[in-house]
């Protein structure tokens, strides 16, 4: 069975680079357009292997997302990896302290988001 990956961002494109690259390599995906669908999504279903999130996002961004997700007792050990144009050493300090597992900088590589994901599960 395909090991399942929670992908946020409010950036279409985005997301059907990660899936398209992801589910090539035989993940399966979930999909959710800012934090608020994403933390609905992890109340309403079995938790996913990993949660990839953008940091700017609408409604709820990335950083309150981890640290909202982080609360769920599901998602205490799901590892969560920012996927975002933020590089900045305050933001990243502000999302390790949140509970975020990883930091990949936009814009990156098909295969550079595989090697994560595949060293992180």
């Amino acid at each position: 069975m395909p090991e399942l990956i929670l992908a946020v961002d409010d950036s279409i494109s985005m997301r059907q680079l990660v899936r398209a690259t992801l589910q090539g390599a035989g993940y399966k995906i979930a999909q959710a357009t800012n934090g608020v669908e994403a933390l609905e999504y992890a109340k309403t279903h079995d938790a996913p292997r990993l949660v990839l999130t953008d940091v700017n996002m609408p409604d709820m961004d990335g950083l309150t997302l981890v640290r909202e997700l982080r609360a769920l007792p599901n998602y205490k050990h799901i590892p969560i990896v920012m996927l975002t144009t933020e590089s900045g050493p305050d933001i990243r300090k502000r999302a390790k302290e949140f509970g975020a597992t990883g930091w990949i900088v936009k814009p990156f590589s098909p295969e550079e988001l595989l090697a994560t994901v595949k060293r992180i599960i």
